[in-house]
């Protein structure tokens, strides 16, 4: 019945959009006709070269507020720790190594990334048992990663506490007195699987308890960032992104 639902709302969403898409495909070959008559010579335009991009006229820039504002809030908050070095597991790559132009970074992923730049440095981890010893990092990052672990996704073994133990692990490997970036979607918790777990304020406090809270940030469901959130607002959201700098202690 699932999977009976499931095609028939992506029939209909395809078939709504059809209109628009077929309007736009002749308004794009009338497009190339006039811009042909117009040329110089210095390009050639030929038929079999043509790449139509036909949705990309906006009135603004699209992005995804999640993936945007997350790497953004972190590396602020680098400019205000900076570390000697910093280590991040599995966040989105953007962020290290971008940010590794100005702080040293380690990058540790289930699917390592074969990246060459100067003060970054990719390494293999089971973020569940990690082969690091305690104690070991000042400042540790794992930003939208968490949620993932344990529902099988990324070729990971199916383990309902995946998210626990994961938690655990960067808990253990960061220095007493140093900083842990986390980074996971919140609301009303739930797991839609195999997606991705929702968590709640408090269970993320939970899950880091032996770390003090130094800042909550939130982009919210409607979009934007906002700095020092209310815990409480994150239970007016369905799928929020919760932004949160941890201190061990």
């Amino acid at each position: 019945m699932f999977i009976k639902s499931y095609f028939i709302q992506t029939a209909k969403s395809i078939l709504i959009r059809l209109p628009k898409r077929v309007a736009r495909l002749f308004e794009f070959i009338g497009e190339i006709s006039r811009f042909k008559k117009q040329n110089d010579t210095r390009f050639s335009i030929d038929w079999k070269n043509v790449y139509p991009c036909l949705n990309d006229k906006l009135s603004s820039t699209p992005f995804d507020h999640h993936y945007t504002y997350h790497p953004a809030w972190a590396a602020r908050v680098l400019a205000k720790t900076r570390p000697e070095y910093h280590v991040d597991f599995s966040s989105i790559l953007y962020f290290g190594t971008i940010v590794s132009a100005f702080i040293p970074i380690k990058f540790y992923d289930y699917r390592p990334a074969d990246i060459g730049l100067s003060n970054w440095q990719g390494h293999f981890a089971d973020l569940c048992k990690l082969d690091i010893a305690d104690n070991s990092f000042p400042s540790v990052s794992c930003m939208h990663t968490v949620e993932h672990i344990g529902l099988g996704r990324y070729g990971d073994n199916l383990d309902p506490m995946g998210d626990v133990k994961a938690i655990n692990e960067l808990k253990r490997i960061t220095k007493i007195g140093g900083d842990i970036l986390f980074v996971t979607p919140v609301g009303q918790q739930r797991i839609e699987f195999n997606a991705h777990r929702i968590f709640s304020f408090e269970l993320i406090k939970e899950m880091f308890s032996g770390c003090e809270l130094i800042e909550f940030s939130l982009v919210p469901d409607t979009g934007g960032l906002i700095e020092n959130a209310a815990p409480e607002l994150v239970k007016q959201q369905q799928y929020g992104c919760g932004c949160f700098w941890f201190r061990k202690i």
